[in-house]
């Protein structure tokens, strides 16, 4: 077993999978192209058949089944596949999206311009030749080549415990290097690359960075990040539209826009209105239509992210060289195309000198039997026989073999005078070129030069402008850069269900209105809190214990206005008697300063550095709490004053400095005393507050409005029941929020009990006392009541 599958992982990695470093091809496609060329079927001549070619192959060079050979001389007419074809197809030859060829019996195909250049000079001893596999026929061991066609094309291929995965390029650029290398074998890496920019894709696209080109280039292993090429196109009164005009190599077209469907339905990708391929025989066209709101940037990302318009190509130089496997670098596979070339090139020029001499030779014979013409033809009757007649120009005139034979071939029209002087200027003309073989190999640097001309003339014969640009490298992607940025609702219930709506899709009311379900409870759960926080913002979860947990608010579970949303416990490791109070909107570079003020029902407080809360461990409580008692409230303050409001309609307004600072597990101090606390916000010199009832009653009003000599809601010390900032009654319910801001076009976002939730414009909300009972905001049904509201700034229109 060990032998016969080392046998048969050779035969896979030399006779199958692996192309040749001279000539860049694989067996097969070295067969199918020198097949095409036995037949004839060069790009002057008409096309033939598909199938004659492959039962040409398969008969004389290639016992394999038709499938893979005709598999091989598609894929070596595709535009999209090989960025330099070698067989001129017609008819259905596959597409970009992955569609299949027709079968061969109707496509055709004949040589392309460039495979001419692989197979120019084969005739004139330039390459070994070897039995076919039934020993009738000779076949090339490989192609002159004097196109460089690995590394113009490419190659890829999976062998036994090896694969190879060569990245096509430009062929001006190949020749600049080869041509850079033959002045200067001793060229620096860091000049080489500068001529030999990076890899050019036949389906164009764009390569980020050039960390992974040169990483390959000299290991011969790289990983090269390919992106789709796009543009914004804006249109009037219309959201913009993203189109990709050209995709990564080797991807199926048809393949990305399912993978972009199947995100938009799985709603994995928002803010795609419509998608289509608008591609014609003018070019790719991928059009992605956006909904309003939608930042086209950020989509393109989530895109590069989650499709295949962001591919990676691993670049594995891996090639033949002298039938053993072998790891190069760029330098090396060109220097062995060079070494190729130079043998080759050697080969022909010994077959041309030798040619050259051979003809010169029978010239030379013809112009000395013109001397003596008569003698020969009287020599040639008088003889009996043809050996007769050779035997005696050889012995009395003193020709060879050869021209005693070419000159008894000789035509009559050929004793003419005017042949004589063809026969003369050719033999000139063979004088000089046999000069010029020997001088080129006599000559190393003149083979060189020779060389080097035959390159240059193919890049002005095929040379052509890249397709693949360079852009500078982008690091990954962070998850923020890839969600649109803008405002969302989060909703949390009293058994940790926590979700997300976007606000934009909350209507917005004047006061009395009775709104809608936005969250669909259990009977045992209910909302307790409803918080407005930017995607791109943290939320921290408040719970009974005083232990906090914070994530980024996209990694909420976004969902409709009748889901329930997704636990907490699937997200952290809660405990089974911790439940959410309440919920913390914050942004760590803007608050990590700020001071956290925890309140408890019980009227206690305490103030710690929020930078040392988010230091600390996830779920690690934030404050030690006396028995039977519980957080209510948490907010991030400056400098500003403190209000702690309770159920009953009373608040106390605390200096922040008779706060005390406590380290995160610290107990709290006295702060009021009476009825349970319901809420704390910051009171600064600017600030107007809101209350919010049970039934939906509430009003504005200025705590810092004098009256009767003070302002309505003062600074007081620590212990007191504070001052009436609601009046609460059977009608009005009791107190559930005090909300506060600094500028008065805000809107409120209000939940109730039973789930509903309304977005009302609180414009219209009169300012009154703060011992008034206000209006009604909000119309709250039977045996539902309002358990929390949050402030957002107006939207302009």
């Amino acid at each position: 077993m060990r032998t016969s599958y080392l046998d048969y992982a050779m035969s896979v990695i030399v006779g199958r999978a692996l192309p040749d470093v001279r000539d860049g091809l694989k067996p097969v496609q070295r067969r199918i192209l020198f097949a095409l060329r036995e037949l004839g079927l060069t790009p002057d001549k008409p096309f033939r058949k598909s199938a004659t070619v492959v039962g040409e192959v398969i008969g004389k060079y290639h016992p394999h089944g038709d499938a893979a050979v005709y598999d091989a001389l598609v894929r070596m007419a595709q535009e999209f596949s090989l960025r330099y074809p070698l067989v001129q197809g017609q008819g259905n030859f596959g597409s970009i999206d992955g569609d299949p060829p027709a079968a061969y019996r109707y496509t055709e195909a004949r040589l392309s311009r460039v495979a001419v250049e692989l197979l120019a000079d084969i005739d004139q001893d330039t390459v070994d030749f070897i039995p076919n596999f039934d020993g009738r026929l000779q076949e090339p061991v490989v192609l002159p080549s004097a196109f460089p066609n690995l590394l113009a094309n490419g190659s890829s291929g999976i062998a036994v415990g090896m694969a190879t995965n060569i990245p096509p390029h430009n062929i001006s650029e190949i020749i600049e290097g080869l041509v850079a290398l033959i002045d200067n074998p001793e060229l620096s890496d860091e000049t080489l690359f500068s001529l030999v920019k990076g890899p050019d894709f036949p389906t164009g696209g764009v390569i980020l960075g050039e960390r992974g080109i040169k990483e390959a280039y000299s290991t011969g292993k790289g990983r090269i990040v390919v992106r789709a090429r796009y543009r914004i196109e804006e249109k009037p009164k219309k959201p913009p539209a993203i189109v990709f005009t050209e995709i990564p190599y080797m991807v199926s077209k048809a393949a990305i826009i399912e993978q972009i469907a199947a995100l938009v339905r799985e709603k994995k990708l928002e803010g795609i209105s419509d998608l289509r391929d608008e591609s014609d025989r003018e070019g790719m066209r991928i059009v992605v239509e956006l909904r309003k709101g939608f930042d086209p940037e950020v989509l393109v990302r989530q895109l590069f992210k989650h499709t295949a318009l962001q591919t990676t190509f691993g670049a594995i130089m891996l090639a033949l060289d002298g039938l053993q496997p072998r790891l190069m670098s760029l330098r090396e596979m060109m220097m062995k195309f060079l070494a190729h070339r130079e043998e080759v090139v050697t080969r022909r020029t010994r077959f041309r000198l030798a040619k050259a001499r051979a003809r010169a030779h029978i010239l030379e014979g013809f112009l000395k039997a013109l001397d003596v013409i008569d003698e020969i033809i009287a020599a040639i009757k008088s003889s009996e026989e043809v050996s007769e007649a050779k035997e005696a120009l050889t012995s009395r005139f003193g020709f060879s073999e050869a021209q005693a034979k070419a000159i008894l071939e000789m035509r009559l029209s050929q004793l003419t005078r005017l042949e004589g002087d063809k026969i003369k200027s050719e033999h000139k003309g063979l004088l000089k070129d046999i000069e010029y073989y020997e001088s080129l190999l006599a000559d190393r640097r003149l083979l060189l030069s020779a060389i080097k001309d035959e390159l240059l003339e193919i890049k002005r014969r095929f040379g052509d402008e890249r397709r693949t640009t360079i852009a500078p490298e982008e690091g990954d992607f962070e998850a923020e850069e890839l969600i649109q940025e803008e405002d969302m609702v989060v909703l949390v219930t009293k058994e940790g269900y926590i979700k997300r709506i976007p606000l934009r899709q909350y209507r917005t009311y004047k006061r009395r209105v009775q709104g809608r379900s936005a969250l669909s409870t259990y009977e045992d759960d209910w909302p307790i809190a409803t918080r407005i926080a930017s995607t791109h913002s943290y939320t921290m979860w408040i719970m009974n214990n005083g232990a906090v947990y914070w994530m980024k608010t996209y990694r909420i579970p976004q969902a409709g206005f009748g889901a329930k949303g997704k636990p907490l416990s699937l997200f952290f490791k809660t405990r089974e008697e911790e439940f959410v109070v309440d919920a913390l909107v914050f942004d760590p570079e803007v608050d990590a300063e700020k001071f956290l003020v925890i309140g408890t029902a019980n009227g206690f407080i305490k103030k710690v550095r929020f930078a040392d809360v988010l230091k600390g461990r996830k779920g690690t409580p934030v404050i030690t709490l006396k028995e039977n008692d519980s957080v209510a409230d948490a907010i991030l303050v400056s400098d500003e004053d403190v209000a702690m409001a309770k159920q009953d309609g009373r608040a106390v307004r605390l200096r922040l400095k008779d706060i005390p600072e406590r380290s995160r597990r610290a107990g709290a101090v006295k702060g009021t005393t009476g009825a349970k606390v319901v809420s704390l916000v910051p009171v600064g010199p600017e600030t107007i507050l809101f209350t919010i009832t049970q039934q939906g009653y509430g009003k504005r009003f200025d705590p810092n409005k004098e009256e009767d000599g003070r302002k309505q809601l003062h600074p007081l010390g620590r212990g007191s029941r504070g001052v009436v900032v609601q009046r609460v009654n059977e009608k009005t319910g009791k107190l559930v929020k005090l909300l506060a801001c600094d500028e008065a076009e805000v809107q409120m976002v209000i939940l109730t009990e039973g789930g509903v939730s309304a977005r009302i414009d609180v414009s219209g909300v009169p300012e009154y006392r703060r011992d008034s009972q206000g209006v009604r905001i909000m119309s709250v049904s039977e045996n539902d009541a309002v358990v929390d509201a949050s402030l957002v700034p107006k939207e302009e229109e």
